[in-house]
């Protein structure tokens, strides 16, 4: 933190002065982590049912994108105006009215009867997930002590960064079993276990400013994620060069560049004071963020092919085998406070970096379709634990930057670079492994009939499905697919571990100096804490 800043407290004193205590501090961890589950369960939750989706309503596949893509869309470019929002209005009211609407738009979507019903639905959650995801942060932020909030944010991190695979295996499982239809029981239950626990246990915070809200940060902040994350969601589908993607680009970059140049107009009433950037803390924290997250959902994009077209297994047995990755990343959050406080968080993010690094390597070196699942394993390892060591000093980095009474913003800021790293990585490794896949398959096809050689030019997928009509082709033809597959794996691989290069040079020479948080109280700002 800059020197000008008022002193570290100890502890948020709640309920007249009176801190948490421990079964208290308890209550509401659990209380935040299970909001934050039933939000990031909901954001994969629907990719395993696209097929499902398609049949019921006789959609096309860019319907059916709609429907997964716009909660996304609507979280992420709602997450800082909304977090700041709950700053001023009491981060408890956010919350509850949050859960409340999540649980409602989710029970809208089960009983949806059309597609355009379900994609109004999906809105609906999106909006309520931006109010709940900054808040669940913020709560933990603004009300544990200084010796318990590592712990607690390492927790946070834990679900945020492994929670989307197991509500990834949960709803597979649902489908399974059940119906497409039971993949908003998850959510809706979570929610509703933690609106109860919201009311009993969770204290109300807020702050108490001299400025207006800043209403013009907030639109144009708006509008700059909606154009850039459209892009990132719209490019593989749409092609990078399409006019409507173009122009949204430029509309994203225009608003954001018009953002930073308000928010300094505005200077201390701003949305978002984008001076703080120029420390280590800030810029250090969002770019780890940034590029893990990336990296974490493009993993996932490649992973799901390979188990499902290479090793041919089920859509449920491939999550679980996504489920030691993200077993290890959520172990690792949990023990990245205490790494921090012993070797610094720097050097923690730095170790956490490189072994995320390392586990790419892994993968780019030694996945084959003969090898199977034990050829990835090592590298998933790796990759889950260097990336939960990361995840929480960053997390921790980013919050520490900004005052007590701009935790809303805060958080939401943290949330919303994690969304633009998710769809950014999935945009590039996806891409990557698209046009390795593709340049690989061409020298494969010249003894293949041309119309199943088209076919299978569009993805192994599609290979695996054209195979059985090329005749005794059929076996070549799979097996090209395969290794093209894989050809296009480990460019993609590659890929990710250069760019984890480069992070892992920053972080080293620039990461945040600090091993602990150190939020601070605006001399313009007050904050009031009561247990409800």
């Amino acid at each position: 933190m800059s020197s000008n800043q008022p002193p570290r407290t100890k502890a948020l004193p709640v309920d007249g002065g009176r801190t948490p205590d421990a079964r208290e501090l308890r209550a509401i961890l659990i209380t935040v982590s299970i909001a934050l589950m039933a939000v990031i369960a909901s954001v994969s939750g629907l990719n395993v049912a696209q097929t499902h989706l398609a049949v019921e309503w006789g959609a096309s596949q860019t319907t059916v994108l709609w429907i997964i893509n716009v909660y996304t869309l609507a979280l992420a470019a709602l997450l800082l105006p909304l977090g700041a929002i709950g700053d001023r209005w009491g981060r408890k009211p956010m919350l509850i009215t949050g859960l409340v609407v999540f649980g409602a738009a989710g029970v809208v979507a089960g009983f949806a009867p059309s597609a355009a019903v379900m994609i109004g639905a999906r809105v609906a959650a999106g909006v309520s997930a931006a109010m709940i995801m900054p808040i669940t942060l913020a709560v933990i932020t603004s009300t544990f002590p200084e010796e318990e909030r590592g712990k607690a944010i390492g927790v946070w991190t834990g679900v945020a960064g492994g929670g989307g695979i197991l509500g990834m295996f949960l709803s597979a499982l649902l489908v399974d079993v059940a119906n497409w239809r039971w993949l908003f029981v998850l959510p809706v239950a979570l929610a509703a276990v933690a609106l109860a626990m919201t009311l009993k246990s969770v204290p109300d915070s807020r702050e108490r400013s001299t400025h207006s809200f800043d209403t013009i940060g907030a639109s144009v902040s708006t509008i700059a994620v909606i154009g850039i994350v459209f892009v990132l969601q719209e490019g593989p589908e749409r092609g990078w060069t399409d006019p409507v993607l173009l122009i949204s680009l430029g509309v994203g970059v225009a608003a954001a560049i018009a953002f930073v140049a308000w928010e300094l107009h505005r200077g201390d009433a701003s949305l978002l004071d984008v001076r703080l950037f120029r420390e280590r803390g800030l810029a250090g924290g969002s770019l780890t963020l940034l590029v893990v997250f990336g990296v974490q959902a493009g993993i996932a994009v490649v992973l799901f092919p390979f188990f499902q077209a290479v090793l041919g297994w089920s859509g449920l047995l491939s999550t679980v085998a996504m489920m030691p990755m993200a077993i290890m990343m959520m172990t690792a959050s949990g023990l990245a406070p205490k790494m921090a406080a012993r070797i610094g968080a720097r050097s923690t993010m730095t170790v956490g970096i490189a072994l995320s690094t390392l586990g790419l390597a892994l993968m780019a070196l030694f996945v084959s379709v003969d090898g199977g699942y034990l050829s990835v394993l090592a590298g998933m390892l790796t990759m889950g634990i260097g990336m939960g060591l990361s995840m929480t000093p960053s997390t921790e980095a980013v919050t520490s930057s900004l005052p007590r009474a701009k935790q809303g913003v805060a958080s939401a800021l943290n949330d919303v670079t994690r969304e633009l790293g998710t769809a950014l990585g999935v945009a590039m490794l996806g891409a990557l492994l698209a046009n390795g896949y593709h340049r690989a398959i061409d020298d494969e096809l010249g003894s293949i009939p041309h119309k199943a050689a088209d076919t299978a030019r569009e993805g192994i997928a599609n290979a695996v499905e054209v195979a059985p009509s090329t005749g005794s082709h059929a076996q070549d033809l799979i097996r090209a697919a395969q290794q093209s597959f894989v050809d296009g794996w480990q460019q993609a691989m590659w890929a990710g571990v250069a760019v984890m290069g480069v992070l892992l040079v920053y972080v080293a020479l620039r990461g945040p100096k600090g091993s602990d948080p150190a939020l601070t109280d605006e001399t313009k700002t007050t904050e009031t804490i009561a247990v409800r």
